[in-house]
């Protein structure tokens, strides 16, 4: 009879990459280079349950460092019928998040022939981002009408997420969620929730050199769902009031030097052309 060792299971983390990384670290350091840092990136996205439903709410400004890279970005992404995601962070990742998780909320729904959850696609964003170790940059506010009524969910990079009436997240959350905690109250009505988001958006627009431009709101009710874009628009172009034109003469020339420009013909040569 043969006698089988069996390694008995250890559960737990595997932290295996970290000392690879420092590996990687150590050599790329002895030879002048350093490891990429992560890059800021600004959002305001916002969202609260009222009376009907569920209102989610986002600015349009896509940054690039310090340089506005899109003025009117959708951040507001369609996961359901009657489910919608909204994206802060990397505006690539959230895009394909949001995109992949909408087919596969697709195929469950084919697959079970019933209308899929809030819950159920929380999860399966939760999960995912927890399998990448926040290596995905999304932030997301996952909001929609099910079966069990208005529900909103908020989900960060590393795969933790909470469950409130509101929420915000972003560059810009901190002063999103001042006018929440001031202003909100349970049972609002739609038109009151409408401006009660919009104010929190413009919020951190103005509070946040990293969101701007327009704001979005997308109001999602158990038999509609209202998609506005460019809802308000809180800081405008400045424009030029008048033309300002000066009489030559107006400002002194206090010196006026003239350099000659000397060049030096190395050949010439003339050919005539036959146009003929």
């Amino acid at each position: 009879m043969l006698n089988i060792s069996t390694k008995t299971p250890t559960g737990g983390f595997s932290f295996e990459n970290t000392r690879r990384n420092a590996v990687l670290e150590a050599n790329l350091s002895e030879k002048g280079y350093s490891a990429p840092n992560a890059r800021k990136t600004g959002t305001t996205i916002a969202g609260l349950i009222f009376k009907d439903g569920v209102i989610l709410g986002a600015d349009t400004r896509a940054t690039d460092d310090m340089v506005v890279a899109d003025k009117n970005c959708m951040k507001i992404h369609y996961i359901a019928p009657k489910i919608y995601c909204c994206g802060a962070g990397v505006a690539a990742d959230a895009e394909v998040t949001t995109q992949m998780m909408s087919s596969n909320v697709e195929l469950h729904s084919l697959s079970t022939g019933r209308p899929p959850l809030v819950a159920m696609v929380t999860r399966q964003l939760k999960q995912m981002l927890f399998r990448y170790q926040g290596h995905i940059g999304s932030s997301l506010i996952v909001g929609g009408v099910d079966v069990n009524g208005p529900q909103l969910f908020s989900i960060y990079p590393h795969g933790s997420y909470d469950k409130l009436p509101f929420l915000t997240m972003g560059s810009g959350a901190a002063s999103a969620i001042s006018v929440f905690e001031d202003r909100y109250k349970p049972n609002m009505e739609m038109e009151e929730a409408k401006q009660l988001v919009r104010d929190a958006i413009t919020a951190g627009i103005f509070c946040d050199l990293g969101s701007g431009s327009n704001v979005d709101l997308c109001v999602i009710t158990d038999k509609t769902v209202d998609y506005l874009r460019a809802y308000d628009q809180p800081v405008q172009k400045g424009m030029r009031e008048g033309m300002y034109r000066y009489k030559p003469g107006t400002t002194a020339v206090l010196t006026k030097t003239v350099t000659p420009l000397t060049l030096d013909v190395v050949d010439e040569s003339v050919q005539v052309m036959d146009t003929e």
